[in-house]
Formats: C-alpha cells, sequence, structure tokens
C-alpha cells in the first residue's frame, strides 16, 4: 500500500511540476526561477539576429540590466534558438542578460509579436503593464524600472 501511494505521488508530482521550483534555462544553462522574478519589474525584450533595430537597441538594453538589479532583463529569441544555437547568437549580439525560450513567454501570457523589436513591462506580480513595439531607449525604460514607479 505504502509502495503504491509514494508511485502515484511521484507520478503526480512529475506531472505537475511540483517538484521542483519552475525554472527556464538561460542560453548559459542556469535557472531563472519564477521566484527569482517575484516582486521584481521585469523588461521582457524579443528580437531577432536578422532585426536590424533589435541589434540597436540591445545595447540600451545591457545597460538597463546593469543599472537597474532589483530588476530583470529578459530576452526571447523571436526564432525560437536553443542549446548551441542561442548561446553562439547572444554571444554574436553582445547581449549580456538572460534569453529565456517561449516556454517563458508562454508560462507569463506573452504572445509573440508580429512586430520586432516588442517589448513588455510586467510588474511585481508578473502582469504585463506596458506593450512597446519598435526598438526602445534607455531613458524611456529607466522610469518603469525605478522604485518610485
Amino acid at each position: 500500500m505504502f509502495f503504491c501511494r509514494s508511485v502515484l505521488l511521484f507520478a503526480f508530482c512529475l506531472l505537475l511540476g511540483a517538484c521542483g521550483p519552475a525554472g527556464w534555462p538561460d542560453q548559459h544553462g542556469n535557472q531563472v526561477l519564477a521566484q527569482d522574478l517575484e516582486g521584481k519589474r521585469v523588461v521582457v525584450n524579443y528580437w531577432a539576429q536578422w532585426c536590424g533595430p533589435c541589434r540597436d537597441e540591445l545595447p540600451e538594453l545591457n545597460r538597463l540590466a546593469r543599472d537597474f538589479p532589483q530588476a530583470r532583463v529578459i530576452g526571447i529569441d523571436f526564432d525560437g534558438a536553443t542549446g548551441e544555437e542561442l548561446l553562439a547568437a547572444t554571444e554574436q549580439m553582445n547581449i549580456e542578460f538572460a534569453v529565456l525560450g517561449a516556454d517563458f513567454a508562454a508560462a507569463k501570457g506573452l504572445a509573440k509579436p508580429e512586430v520586432l523589436p516588442t517589448t513588455y513591462i510586467l510588474d511585481e506580480q508578473g502582469e504585463v503593464l506596458h506593450t512597446l513595439r519598435g526598438p526602445q531607449h534607455y531613458q524611456d525604460l529607466a522610469p518603469f524600472l525605478s522604485t518610485t514607479h
């Protein structure tokens, strides 16, 4: 009886993903955990290697990630690269922040954009505050991440 219950509990945990913290691997294989994002403003930026405005805006996002450690900047490759391909793309584009996959976007309810770049600003509860289409600049994004906003 005990064995059957243990097997059922294990199977239930696997199905629900309840046996470990929810997280998403970044381009380096590190886990970004849901609990690490709780209570923080999050900037989620969709980009692609072939997108000129995306390339232009990435230094702005790198600076934002450095200047606002109390927030998180997260990238999502529009083309869905994973593994070594994603790592190579982020290194070529000099991306300094975590780049996650479509499973992160789906978990946050973020639609794949029709325009690149697209940036979502999430509040401390993970809800979308703003959807910004087109290239963004540091001075326009910084106010969303200040503690007084």
